[in-house]
C-alpha cells in the first residue's frame, strides 16, 4: 500500500476517522483536500475543518480550493501524481477531478448502496425504521452515488438508537472498509460490481434534510414518530409546536423517546409521568425523555418538569 500515492478529500469529523485509519496503517497520503476556512461563532473567527486540523497535525500537504475547477488547483492536484483519490464526506467533484488518477476515485457512502443514495443516508435509514444499514465503497462516476461497488459492510440498528449514535458506529465500520478497499486496489484485486446488478425492487432515497422537514407529525403511529425523532437526533433535531388554551403556542425540539403501548385518550394532551412526558400519537403515547424548549438548553424531562407543567398542553 505504501507504493500507492493517495490524495484524500473530506471535511467533517466523520472523514477524520477514515483518514486517521489510513495514515496509521502506512498509507502514502500525498495530499489532503478539504473545505476553505470560514468564519464561525460570535467573534466570526476563522474556523478550520476537522480534516484540516488533523492533516496539519500529521504534517500532510493541505489544499483548500474554493473552486474545484480552478486551473491553478487542477495543476497543483496533478503535480501530486496521485494513483488514487479517496473521498469521504466532501463536495461533488467535477469530472476533471475524479477522472484524474489512474486507479480511479473511490467514495465511502453511509448506506448499503444502491439504497439510500443522497446527502442524508444515515438519517433516512433510521427515520424509515430500518433494522440494518452499513457502508459502501465505490468508484465515483458521473451520476452521484451510482458507481461500481467495491465493498459493502452492514451492521444492525438498535431499536432506540439515535442517528448520532449510529453515525459514530458507522465511522468505525467506514474506516475498516475504506482501509480494506485501498489495500485491495493497491494489490490489484478490485473489479467493482455495477449497482444495477445489486438492485432489487424500488430504491430508497436519502435527500438532504431541511428544517421544515423536521416537524413532527403526531397524527401517525407511535412507531413512525419514534423513528422520526431518533432519526434526527441530535442533528438537525425534530421539532414540534405545543398548544395551550391560555398560554398559546410553544416550540420544542425532541431528542430521546421510547414507544409505549398506552392508548391515547380523547384530549390528546401531554401527561407527566415518573419516566418521562407522554406525547399522544395516532395510536399510543410516545414517552419523551429529552427535549429542548425554544430559547432554552437541552434537558432531560425531570429538569423540565421541575419548573414547568404540561397540564392542558396538547399536540394538534
Amino acid at each position: 500500500m505504501k507504493e500507492l500515492r493517495i490524495v484524500f478529500m473530506g471535511t467533517p469529523e466523520f472523514a477524520v476517522t477514515i483518514l486517521d485509519r489510513l495514515v496509521k496503517n502506512g498509507a502514502n497520503v500525498a495530499g489532503v483536500i478539504t473545505a476553505p476556512d470560514k468564519p464561525a461563532g460570535r467573534g466570526l473567527q476563522m474556523n478550520e475543518s476537522a480534516v484540516k486540523q488533523y492533516a496539519v497535525q500529521q504534517q500532510l500537504h493541505v489544499l483548500q480550493p474554493v473552486n474545484l475547477k480552478d486551473e491553478a488547483f487542477i495543476a497543483e492536484l496533478r503535480d501530486l501524481h496521485a494513483d488514487l483519490f479517496v473521498v469521504v464526506a466532501f463536495r461533488m467533484l467535477p469530472e476533471i477531478v475524479w477522472s484524474m488518477p489512474p486507479k480511479g476515485t473511490i467514495n465511502l457512502h453511509g448506506s448499503i448502496l444502491p439504497n439510500y443514495r443522497g446527502a442524508a443516508p444515515i438519517n433516512w435509514a433510521v427515520i424509515n425504521g430500518e433494522k440494518e444499514t452499513g457502508v459502501t465503497t465505490f468508484f465515483i462516476e458521473k451520476e452521484i452515488d451510482t458507481g461500481k461497488v467495491i465493498e459493502r459492510n452492514a451492521l444492525a440498528i438498535g431499536e432506540n438508537e439515535t442517528v448520532g449514535e449510529l453515525h459514530d458506529r458507522l465511522m468505525e465500520l467506514g474506516a475498516q472498509t475504506t482501509l480494506s478497499t485501498v489495500i485491495k486496489i493497491a494489490e490489484g484485486n478490485v473489479e467493482g460490481i455495477p449497482q444495477l446488478e445489486l438492485t432489487d425492487g424500488e430504491l430508497k432515497a436519502a435527500p438532504k434534510i431541511f428544517k421544515g422537514d423536521c416537524e413532527v407529525n403526531f397524527n401517525q403511529p407511535v412507531a413512525n414518530v419514534h423513528d422520526f425523532i431518533r432519526g434526527l437526533s441530535p442533528y438537525p433535531a425534530a421539532w414540534c409546536t405545543l398548544h395551550h388554551p391560555e398560554e398559546g403556542k410553544r416550540t420544542f425540539k425532541l431528542f430521546r423517546c421510547l414507544k409505549t403501548i398506552e392508548p391515547v385518550d380523547a384530549s390528546r394532551e401531554l401527561k407527566a409521568t415518573k419516566d418521562g412526558i407522554l406525547f399522544p400519537c395516532s395510536d399510543f403515547y410516545l414517552l419523551v425523555t429529552e427535549l429542548q424548549p425554544e430559547g432554552k438548553r437541552k434537558m432531560d424531562f425531570k429538569a423540565y418538569l421541575a419548573g414547568n407543567s404540561v397540564e392542558n398542553w396538547s399536540v394538534q
